[in-house]
Parts: structure tokens; sequence; C-alpha cells
């Protein structure tokens, strides 16, 4: 299959009727050894310091990895990425344009789905036999979720890896199914973490500080147990159609649609804090101002860029929120006592 680079999550079903493979180039270039090396390549051809590393990263991926075709997402995801395919289109690269409605509405999104179809020289029936082709797949991704804030088997960094890597199942679906199946089953058979841990919940987009902030945050005894973007690129409300499933898909939309996802996890998967990770350069970092005033328990909001690890002063302020939410912990628990 001819690889085809995709900024964000969309509608891999069509690409894999159409005869293409996939490549999620924010999952290539955060799994990159290097991936300052990446943004090195996009700052000497021009990109600025002050634009956003991911941006720059998927740049230095089409360059140093020979990606020759993309799609871009136009609406429901980064505004820069416009100005992107601006800068791919001359460089070489053939860069195809998808935006995602202005609205979850399956009628709208069945018109996008079959522009795009069309585009590529298929059509949505191929396309719904490739997603029952990932249902599999889909669904031991959220096996994997259940385990995490359920069962207590499997850590927030592993949550994390294999939810967002749905976005193009790591370039072979069938190969993914069969990792995540041997996973699935041997972390039934792991000894859960102990329930005294602190729960917390992820949202936003995925961070650059991956590989670093969750085996950190179970050093302090915390653990994450809602991933809330990357269990969105699974595609947990799947419905009965792909216009349903991309209509259920929250990430594109208004922020509103966001947050009722997120308030109905965080109710249900009993989470004591928030970390809200925002990207540096980035509009959506401005909701942060909507996250703190609807959501309902503490917020920590943190920010990178090019910084891979954390850092001393971002572990410090970790290490203060959890402090903070387990001393509110105690006083509820003592409050509860006084009043029984």
């Amino acid at each position: 299959m001819k690889k085809i680079g995709i900024t964000t999550t969309v509608p891999i079903e069509i690409l894999i009727a159409a005869g293409y493979q996939p490549v999620d180039l924010n999952n290539v270039f955060i799994a990159d050894p290097s991936p300052g090396r990446l943004i090195n390549i996009a700052e000497k051809d021009g990109f600025p310091l002050n634009c956003c590393s991911w941006i720059k990263g998927i740049y230095g991926v089409c360059a140093d990895y020979g990606i020759d075709t993309v799609l871009g997402v136009t609406t429901g995801d980064c505004s820069n990425t416009i100005m992107l395919m601006e800068v791919l289109k001359l460089k070489g690269v053939r860069v195809i344009a998808f935006a995602y409605p202005d609205q979850p509405d399956p009628p709208k999104v069945q018109a996008a789905l079959t522009m795009l179809a069309e585009t590529f020289g298929t059509n949505l029936e191929a396309a719904a036999k490739v997603r029952d082709e990932l249902k599999s797949s889909r669904s031991l991704a959220l096996e994997l979720d259940r385990l995490t804030w359920r069962e207590g088997v499997v850590s927030g960094g592993e949550n994390h890896l294999w939810l967002v890597s749905t976005s193009d199942f790591n370039q072979d679906y069938s190969k993914y199914c069969r990792q995540l199946q041997k996973l699935v089953e041997d972390r039934r058979r792991r000894q859960a973490y102990p329930k005294d841990w602190l729960r917390l919940a992820y949202i936003g987009v995925p961070s650059v500080y991956g590989h670093d902030l969750y085996p950190y945050l179970e050093s302090h005894r915390a653990r994450v147990v809602f991933n809330e973007v990357q269990r969105q690129f699974a595609m947990p409300r799947s419905g009965d159609s792909l216009a349903e499933q991309y209509s259920n898909y929250t990430y594109p939309y208004s922020i509103y649609e966001r947050l009722k996802d997120i308030a109905t996890e965080l109710e249900r998967r009993q989470i004591d804090g928030v970390i809200h990770y925002v990207q540096a350069f980035c509009h959506r970092g401005i909701g942060d101002i909507i996250f703190r005033d609807a959501l309902k328990l503490p917020v920590l909001t943190l920010e990178g860029n090019d910084d891979f690890f954390l850092s001393h002063h971002v572990k410090t302020r970790i290490e203060a929120f959890l402090d903070m939410l387990r001393h509110t912990r105690r006083n509820l628990k003592y409050s509860q006592k006084t009043t029984a």
C-alpha cells in the first residue's frame, strides 16, 4: 500500500479502502530517536521559532522520511496546518485537504466523507467494509482503557500509547490487533495498582512529555486513568455508520462537545484532579479558560513546546498539585467521618 501522511486523526477507513496506508506524522515525529532534529530541519527551512513544535516536527518528518503525499485537516484541528500544507506544496509534496464540518451533524459529516471518498477514487460502501475490519482493533483499545480505569491493571502511559496509536494503528492494523490482544491478555493477570493512589484525568492534545509524564506521576503514587483525546482517537461511540462515528468523535468540534464527554468520564472514573496540557503557540490553549470555569475539579495546566522531558520547574508544579489533591482527599474523608 502507498503511504499517505496524516496531520491528525482522519477517516482512515476511506484511505485504506482506496489502497493507502495512513501514517500519523505526529506519532512518527514524537517516536523519532531525536525529535529535536526534525524540528531543526523545519527551522533551517524558515519555520519561525515561535511556531508549534508539532507543526515543525510534521514538516521535518515529511522531509526526512520521504513522505510525498499528505492529507491535511484544515478545519477541526490546528490553524497552522493550512500554511504548513502550502509550504509542503512548495517542496513538491502532494497535499490533499479535508475539513470536518463545523457541527457534529451526521448528514454534514456524510457529505464531507463522500467528497473525501470521491477524491481518492473510492466510495463509502468500501470504507464501511474497512470499518468492520477495524472494529476488533478499536474494541481492544477500548478494553485496554477499561482495564486502566476500572480494573487498575494498565498504566496511564500504556493507555496513552495504545490509544494514541489508533490514529493509524501503527501503520498496520492487523499487527496492531495481534500485539494489543497479547498485551491485554497479559495485563489481565497483572496485580492492580494500589487503590489509594490518586486518580487523574489528562485532557488536551497529547503532550511532548509523553514518555516522561506518566512514569513521573506514578513515581509519586498518582496515575492517569483518563486520556481524553487519545481515547477519542479510538472512537468510543462508533454509532451505526461511518458518518455517525465521525460525528461522535468530539475532538474536531466545539469545546463544549468535548466538555460533555469529559464531565461524564470524570464522574464515572472517580477522578481526583485534572491535568490540562496546552501546546505553546496553539489556539486551543485559550480553551483553558473554559475548562477551568466548567470543570468542578482542581486543574493543573501544563504548557510545552520542544522540551521533550519534564523540567525541574514542571516537576515541582506537579508535586505541589499532587500534594494539594491528597490534602483535599484527607479533608474530605475527615469531613465524612465527623458528619456520619
